[in-house]
């Protein structure tokens, strides 16, 4: 390998590697961010949140990939380009074309590894992080009792604590209400003390009551007629224990095999077996509303048929008309045939509107299949077009660092994000076909990735803003000297 392919990897590979891992924590961070409120205060244990994460940055590389590589590339050729390495290049005898070789053939590796990534790893992640953080946002919050105010997680149960120990364990001034057994408060205990503590399964919350008493009122149903013969109990108590259970604060794993139909959880051979079988519901859906309502489309009526094969033999073909009823229908049956075309509406309509549900559903399901398979490939595309860009931009500009270079790369990926995103939500409504809807943003922007590249292997100065005041300059004199022109002769 040449000293120059040599330089040139080794000044995109290390901001590759920092970009990547700068573009993955801000992902993270939004990630985090956006489920906070899930997170905190449900106790869970350091793998559970350490597994998610790292489920989450797998989930993230089909966005950080492709960002990072339009922004290591335009960092790499504007450090190149600001320290005149391109041009001392380019004086060797070597063309930019030539020197970006072994730079395609490493994105070229990078583009094929993240399409067998999306279509073997990555639907096994997504399957892993949905039944994780679906667990994870159902699992209640921790069983946790402030001083002074009544607690309702508990089913059935509202506790309150005058007052606690800092470690939490210890209660002070105990209330609990018993309203198991309906709305009201059906038993009411007190108690000076309570210990808190697990059992040995974690299944139930033991509370150890000291010195306290027990009301109980013993009517049915907590009926609210006057009985004369109502009991009212109290209990008196040195030490009792009370059970709760907390099977709903604890976190279950559900079964992976309910979200595997999923369209992000699928890879290409399974979607293609899943989109197989929407299609023939599709078509079951759509050829049982026909059978159901294509007797209606005929003109049942013995005054008028479209052509004499449909004519009975009796029949004759009546004249053209402009309104049938008026023209065509007698007086006396105008009445029944109008009453009959309305009930036949009514019918079809009540038939489309019960099978419009379905249908639309199997249709949803087509359109969601049909994207995540092309998704599997704009993936690898994106990052040959965000480089396609990049490398010529960075070559252009001429500028390294962290300034210019992030800002440009952070257009040209909103640019690409937002064509993207717009489109892919315009096929979900059925605006769009799938297959534009997923190759719209690569559709707009290679165009612009040639045109760079051709600027770049020009040395066309795109970007040298004295370039563009000598330009104007220039118009400006112009301008001056067919006014002066213009002039005299407006005076003659």
């Amino acid at each position: 390998m040449k000293k120059i392919h040599l330089l040139i990897l080794q000044s995109f590979i290390r901001p590759f590697i920092v970009t990547f891992c700068i573009v993955m924590f801000v992902l993270l961070m939004l990630f985090l961010f956006k489920y906070i409120d899930d997170l905190i205060g449900k106790g869970f244990e350091w793998y559970v949140i350490l597994q998610l994460i790292g489920y989450q940055c797998a989930v993230q590389i089909s966005m950080a990939m492709p960002l990072s590589m339009l922004l290591s590339s335009i960092m790499t050729f504007g450090n190149l380009g600001e320290s005149y390495e391109l041009v001392a290049i380019k004086a060797a005898g070597v063309s930019l074309r030539k020197a970006m070789t072994p730079l395609f053939i490493l994105v070229g590796f990078f583009s094929l590894s993240s399409f067998l990534f999306s279509d073997y790893i990555l639907p096994v992640v997504n399957l892993k992080m949905g039944s994780l953080l679906y667990d994870v946002r159902t699992k209640k919050a921790d069983f946790l009792i402030k001083a002074g105010v009544f607690n309702n997680t508990i089913p059935g149960y509202s506790i309150r604590a005058k007052s606690k120990s800092k470690d939490g364990k210890i209660l002070y001034d105990l209330m609990i209400y018993d309203q198991k057994n309906g709305a009201g408060a059906s038993s009411v205990l007190l108690a000076k003390e309570g210990y808190i503590y697990n059992s040995m399964d974690n299944g139930y919350m033991i509370l150890k009551l000291k010195d306290g008493i027990r009301y109980e009122d013993s009517r049915v149903n907590n009926s609210k007629t006057y009985d004369p013969r109502q009991q009212f109990t109290r209990f008196k108590f040195e030490e009792t224990e009370q059970k709760f259970d907390m099977e709903g604060f604890q976190m279950k794993r559900t079964d992976e095999n309910l979200f595997k139909s999923h369209h992000a959880m699928l890879n290409l051979r399974q979607l293609k077996v899943y989109t197989d079988s929407n299609a023939m519901q599709l078509d079951s859906v759509g050829n049982t509303l026909f059978r159901e309502v294509r007797n209606f489309y005929n003109i049942n009526s013995p005054y008028f048929f479209p052509t004499d094969s449909l004519k009975p033999k009796h029949l004759a073909v009546v004249k053209p008309f402009k309104d049938f009823t008026k023209e065509i229908v007698p007086m006396q049956e105008r009445l029944q045939v109008i009453s009959n075309a309305q009930g036949q509406v009514r019918y079809i309509q009540d038939v489309i509107n019960n099978k419009l549900p379905e249908y639309e559903l199997y249709n949803e399901k087509d359109i969601r299949y049909h994207l995540e398979w092309h998704r599997k490939f704009t993936l690898a595309v994106s990052c040959l077009l965000l480089f396609g860009i990049g490398a010529p931009l960075g070559a252009i500009i001429r500028k390294g660092g962290l300034g210019l270079p992030v800002v440009m790369a952070i257009i040209f990926f909103l640019i690409y994000h937002i064509i993207s995103t717009v489109a892919e939500k315009s096929a979900r409504d059925s605006a769009l076909e799938p297959i534009w809807g997923m190759w719209m943003a690569i559709i707009v922007l290679t165009p612009l990735a040639i045109f760079l590249t051709y600027k770049s292997t020009s040395d066309s100065a795109l970007f040298d803003v004295d370039q563009y005041k000598i330009k104007s300059q220039k118009i400006i004199t112009w301008l001056k000297n067919k006014l002066k022109i213009i002039k005299p002769a407006d005076k003659n």
